[in-house]
């Protein structure tokens, strides 16, 4: 099972269902003999400003279109699922690296250490936070570190909310990149040593590094900061060589570069010059077939990792 964390355990979801800035989408899998197939997906465009993601203030002002739109996906996927895992924005979260010298035996213990620690630089009452954390990389002084996802409960309401509007219920959320990390390292060929995620949306762009499925780094850059994505990459190389001791990549991974200006390739060939390395595109069909009826197409592949990845996560959980 994947070290990613998940905010809530629950039986497998029927379906996932995917909330960014500008679309939300869905997909179910269905298994075949041994393999798993992605049997529907769906998409449909938001209006400008239904869904503005945030960290600190709501993000869903009036949710009659967020509403009809899952309405309009859940149709087109054929069913009606009941249970779905939800995927939300990264900026509508908050990713921390903790660390810590002594572990406390007991997981009470050290749920309220973690808290106590992340209040620190949460912007609002850690009583109002959701905190989900996972065990990471261990430290050399006999420590370890641990992952930390957060989000404001209010905000995972409003998404809920539209969810139970549209008849289904919401047992799993996650944060988008999330997704893709379980996605990557549910694979068969998932990657050994050190590899980086840069995972691009509509509103911001997301970096992880992994050793091998510990997350030793992570960073969000919201689009409106505007600083371009090849320095950001520079930047996370850097820190990785200086502060990580990283000795190369083994891998490096793009999602959801095919809505970029200039499309995919301009922007793998950017990162290829950073990175001087091979730059893959993330592609769930590693670890899911498609059905014959689905084409192939790069927004299709960008729009279903994520999903799959959570998918893929709550069955193994």
């Amino acid at each position: 099972m994947s070290r990613v964390p998940a905010w809530l355990a629950a039986p497998p979801p029927d379906a996932a269902v995917e909330f960014s800035a500008d679309r939300v989408s869905a997909v179910t899998l269905a298994s075949r003999g041994r393999a798993l197939v992605v049997s529907a997906h769906a998409t449909a465009a938001l209006p400008a400003g239904t869904v503005v993601p945030s960290f600190t203030h709501a993000n869903v002002a009036d949710p009659a279109p967020a509403i009809a739109a899952l309405r309009q996906v859940f149709d087109r996927l054929g069913t009606r699922p009941r249970r779905v895992g939800l995927l939300l924005p990264d900026t509508a979260g908050k990713v921390s690296l903790v660390r810590f010298e002594k572990v406390p035996e007991r997981a009470d213990d050290l749920d309220q250490l973690i808290r106590l620690q992340v209040r620190k630089s949460a912007p609002f009452p850690i009583e109002e936070a959701q905190v989900a954390w996972a065990r990471g990389a261990p430290c050399a002084n006999g420590g370890r570190e641990f992952l930390v996802v957060m989000a404001r409960r209010a905000v995972v309401t409003e998404y809920e909310t539209i969810c139970r509007a549209a008849g289904a219920t919401a047992g799993l959320v996650d944060l988008a990149t999330v997704g893709l990390l379980n996605l990557v390292m549910a694979g068969p060929s998932a990657p050994a040593g050190d590899w980086l995620l840069v995972h691009m949306t509509a509103d911001s762009t997301s970096i992880a590094i992994v050793r091998g499925t510990d997350v030793v780094f992570f960073r969000n850059r919201p689009e409106h900061e505007g600083e371009p994505l090849g320095d950001l990459v520079h930047q996370t190389r850097m820190y990785y060589e200086d502060r990580l001791q990283g000795g190369g990549f083994a891998r490096v991974l793009l999602a959801g570069a095919s809505r970029a200006p200039g499309g995919p390739d301009d922007v793998r060939r950017d990162l290829e010059a950073r990175i001087g390395g091979t730059v893959e595109p993330v592609d769930p069909r590693a670890s899911v077939a498609l059905t014959d009826r689905i084409l192939a197409a790069p927004d299709l592949l960008d729009a279903l990792a994520p999903l799959v990845g959570l998918l893929l996560r709550a069955r193994a959980a």
